[in-house]
Parts: structure tokens; sequence; C-alpha cells
């Protein structure tokens, strides 16, 4: 077993678990962070880096399982658990058809490192804009209990934009929800449910359309990363909620503005050779 590979595949696990559920790109972390380390060839580091979401899906899981055990036995009658298992799935369909429509173009054009720094900046410029409406302004909605069939679809249409690498599918439902009057709590919370379906359906179709890219040997890379994910993400996801109940996403917008600069001004100086 390659040492080197399953340090690399440690650290790209990291990576993921960290930035997955907070509005500055997982899927622009690890193109960026895969690129630095030369990690696999790019077509085995697709699956992979679709695979090792699914540790960090599986956080939110465990984190909310008694939630997650509730609203699905609540959900036979009417009520708060069927409307959040029903405003989940509402949310899940818009990204999940322009996913399947548009994922090779996306793929082909927009999974480099300038198009996803580019991302990054105006991401956080998007951030900045909405924690300036905020100020002053009272949630309409407080909880994800009370959120409406329309608002989660609403929230679904947001999320479709994390289809551009760099975007945020974190980023896109929180700062979509809190556009529509959901408070900062809910919003979050809401964007860690949606992310379930919508981490494990592109987890699984990714592994199934493309398995033959994979071997036993890689078995080991693929459960380093998996298990880095899961704790990581089981880290971000408690800090995350502690944060925003007292804390803005300013910070977050700041950190996407300069990480993307730095991305470009090492692209185009020639210090680092990203695949551009």
């Amino acid at each position: 077993m390659d040492i080197v590979l399953l340090f690399k595949s440690l650290i790209m696990g990291m990576v993921e678990g960290i930035t997955e559920f907070l509005p500055i790109s997982s899927t622009g972390h690890l193109i960026l962070t895969g690129d630095l380390l030369n990690f696999m060839s790019k077509e085995k580091r697709d699956v992979y880096e679709i695979f090792i979401q699914l540790g960090a899906m599986l956080a939110v899981v465990w984190e909310y399982r008694a939630k997650l055990v509730s609203t699905l036995t609540g959900a036979v009658k009417p009520g708060g658990e069927r409307n959040l298992l029903l405003a989940v799935v509402i949310a899940f369909i818009p990204a999940a058809i322009l996913g399947l429509l548009f994922s090779k173009v996306i793929k082909a054009h927009l999974f480099q490192p300038v198009p996803v720094a580019m991302a990054f900046i105006v991401g956080g410029l998007i951030i900045l804009w909405a924690e300036k409406r905020q100020v002053n302004k009272v949630a309409l909605i407080e909880t994800v209990d009370d959120l409406s069939l329309k608002d989660a679809l609403k929230v679904g249409l947001c999320q479709c934009l994390a289809l551009i690498p760099g975007t945020s599918r974190s980023g896109a439902t929180i700062i979509g929800g809190m556009f529509l009057g959901i408070s900062r709590k809910a919003a979050t919370e809401f964007s860690f449910f949606l992310g379930i379906p919508t981490l494990g359906a592109a987890s699984i179709y990714s592994l199934l359309k493309h398995r033959h890219e994979l071997d036993i040997g890689d078995s080991g890379v693929f459960a380093v990363g998996f298990i880095a994910s899961f704790i990581f993400a089981f880290i971000a996801i408690r800090a995350l909620i502690k944060f925003v109940s007292t804390h803005t996403f300013v910070g977050f917008a700041y950190y996407r503005i300069a990480f993307g600069l730095i991305v470009l001004a090492t692209a185009y100086s020639g210090m680092v050779s990203w695949t551009v």
C-alpha cells in the first residue's frame, strides 16, 4: 500500500469533511487540493471525490438520527414530520434533474481551478450582500418544521446553482433560504437534511456509472478518505450549528474572496501550475 497516497487521501477526506457543510464549496476545495497534490488520475479522482461525500452525508444522518427517525415514523400522518419529509423531497428534485442533464458539460468546462476561483469570489460577494439584507430583518420562518413546500422548492432551485463547482451546495441553500426569509439556523439545518438525498444519490449514481474505473487496490485509499470525511464532517456540523446561533457568514464570505484571489494570482503569475 502506498503510504504517500494514503496520506493524500487523508488530506482529501479532511478537506471534504470540513468544507461540505460550510458555505465555502467542498467541490471547489477538492478540485484545488487534488490538483495541488496531484492526487490520482482525473477520472478516478472524480469518482473518489463523489464517494467520500457519502462519509459527510452519513455524519448528518448520525448527528440528526433522532430527528430523522421521528420524521420518517411521523410522516404517516399529516403534520410537521410529513411536511419536512415532503419539503426535502421537493427541494431535491430540481438539482437532480439538472444534474443528470448537464453534468457532463459542467465537468468538461468548469471543473478546473480558475473557474472554481472565480465562483469562490462571486459567491463571497453574494454572501456579503445577503448578510447586509439581513440586518434588522426578522425571519419569517424560524424552524425547519415551519417551512412551506413552496419555499422548499425555491431552496431547491437555489441548490441548482451549486452544480457550478466553487459555488457551494450548502452556501447556495443556506443563503438562498435567508433571502426567502428563513432564519439562519433553520436554513442551515434544512441544508443539512437536503444534503442527505443530494449527496447520497450523487455518490451512488457516480459509483455505478464509473465502476469500471475502480479496482480492489483502490479500496484502502477510498476507505481512508471516507472515514476522514465522516469524522471531520461530524465535527464541522456541530461547530456550524453553534456558530450560526451567534455569528453571521461574513467571515466565510471574506475567506472565499481571499482564497479565490490567491488562486487567480498564483495561476496567472505562474507561481502554481494549476490545471487551467
